[in-house]
C-alpha cells in the first residue's frame, strides 16, 4: 500500500502540473479551447486499453476534439446486449450523437488483461471477480491464440498473438451494435483494428479479411488508392 507521503507527492506533481497547464500550455492553444467550449465534432472514435502506457492523442498526434477516446481493461467490446452499459452507450452515441465517420479498435503490447487470460495466471484473478467476469468477453481470442502455443508459453509473442486475436474478436463484437451496423449498412463508417508496440512504437493494422498485420505504410498506399478509384 501507499505510504501518505506519496499519495501527497502524486497530488502534488498532478496539480503541478495542472499549474502549468494553465499558465503555459492553455495560453498557447486559446484559440482551439475556445472553438472546443462550445461543442464537439470529432471524426473517430477511439476505443483502447485503460493501460496507463497508452497516450491516443500522442499516437496518432491529434489535438484536443479530434478523437472521442473509450478506455477499458484491455479494449474489449462485449457483443451487443451481453452487457449494456458504459460502452456500449459510449458507442452508441458516438455513432449517432456525434457521427462519428471511423472506429478503431487498438490493443498493445504487454498487455495485463491479455497476460490474465493465460492459463498459469488464471489465479490472479481470483481476487477481482469484475475484473474476471469483464474478460470473458475476450475468452474466445484467447482460444484462438492458445492453439499456436504451448500451455507455458507466457512471453510477448503469445502476449501479442492474443491481443491482435482480442482485437479482431473485438471488431465482430462492434459490428453486432445497431447503431454501427446501421452505419456499415450506409457505407458511412469505417472500422480499423491496430496492435501498438509499447517498445518500438510501431502500430501495426489488422486486416478482417486476412486475420494478418499490414504496416501503417501499407494500410495508407491501400486507403489513398482507394479514394483515387472513388474520386
Amino acid at each position: 500500500m501507499p505510504k501518505c507521503s506519496e499519495t501527497r507527492s502524486n497530488l502534488i506533481s498532478l496539480l503541478r502540473g495542472v499549474e502549468h497547464f494553465n499558465s503555459e500550455v492553455f495560453p498557447a492553444k486559446e484559440s482551439l479551447f475556445s472553438d472546443l467550449a462550445s461543442g464537439q465534432s470529432p471524426g473517430t472514435l477511439f476505443i483502447t486499453c485503460a493501460d496507463s502506457r497508452i497516450h491516443p492523442n500522442l499516437i496518432t498526434q491529434t489535438e484536443p476534439g479530434d478523437l472521442f477516446i473509450l478506455r477499458n481493461i484491455g479494449n474489449i467490446v462485449p457483443a451487443y446486449g451481453e452487457m449494456l452499459g458504459g460502452v456500449s452507450s459510449a458507442i452508441e452515441y458516438a455513432a449517432l450523437g456525434l457521427g462519428v465517420n471511423s472506429i478503431i479498435i487498438c490493443g498493445h503490447s504487454d498487455c495485463g488483461a491479455m497476460k490474465a487470460l493465460l492459463p498459469a495466471n488464471q489465479a490472479s484473478l481470483e481476487k477481482m471477480p469484475t475484473v474476471k467476469s469483464w474478460l470473458r468477453n475476450a475468452e474466445a481470442a484467447a482460444a484462438a491464440a492458445l492453439n499456436d502455443f504451448t500451455a507455458e508459453d507466457a512471453g510477448p509473442a503469445i502476449v501479442r498473438s492474443l491481443a491482435e486475436h482480442n482485437v479482431l474478436l473485438q471488431l465482430a463484437h462492434l459490428r453486432t451494435h445497431p447503431a454501427v451496423a446501421a452505419k456499415l449498412a450506409r457505407n458511412t463508417l469505417t472500422l480499423q483494428g491496430w496492435f501498438y508496440d509499447i517498445g518500438s512504437g510501431e502500430v501495426s493494422i489488422l486486416d478482417e479479411k486476412t486475420r494478418r498485420t499490414t504496416s501503417v505504410a501499407e494500410a495508407l498506399k491501400e486507403l489513398e488508392l482507394s479514394a483515387e478509384t472513388q474520386a
